[in-house]
């Protein structure tokens, strides 16, 4: 009989993950991410680039948001970058273990390094905070659309919790 030998992932083996806990991600946060991911690239392709896990260079250790929104631009495939500049939006969905207080605590990180907009998505509730500035927000919820006044950008919640 052989005996179980516990592999992590490279999602699992990156340093981020390890020193600042992120949770692992469950089927509710999977189908919301991909939902935004899709509902932004299928209205916002031509003007936006969606990305979705980029390490970004912020203070003190770096971050990696869930989505992040960029002005469109060309991939370069010869050269990938392992961190990028600050993108006009980071989105981040809350885990069951993660406190509102930990998740407003990364819109100030994110802010600090230049992003316009910051949106704290709770699956719970079926709701997203739209922070325009730290400490500013406008709440979205049910059938709400979502509008963010810094980029325009318009989603209906009601695709994002389908």
């Amino acid at each position: 009989m052989e005996a179980a030998v516990e592999q992590l992932s490279d999602y699992e083996r990156e340093p981020h993950r390890r020193t600042v806990g992120k949770p692992k991600p469950d089927t509710i946060h999977a189908a919301i991410k991909a939902n935004l991911s899709f509902e932004l690239k299928l209205r916002y392709r031509q003007t936006y680039r969606i990305m979705s896990e980029v390490s970004l260079a912020t203070q003190p250790d770096g971050s990696t948001p869930d989505v992040a929104v960029y002005p469109g631009f060309e991939l370069d495939y010869a050269n990938r970058s392992a961190k990028r500049n600050d993108p006009l939006i980071c989105i981040e969905i809350q885990s069951p273990s993660q406190s509102l207080e930990h998740m407003v605590d990364k819109t100030n990180v994110y802010f600090d390094f230049g992003v316009k907009s910051c949106w704290i998505v709770l699956p719970s509730i079926k709701a997203i905070m739209v922070y325009t500035e730290p400490d500013r927000y406008v709440f979205f919820h049910h059938e709400d659309t979502l509008t963010d006044p810094n980029t325009g950008i318009e989603l209906p919640l009601a695709a994002v919790f389908a």
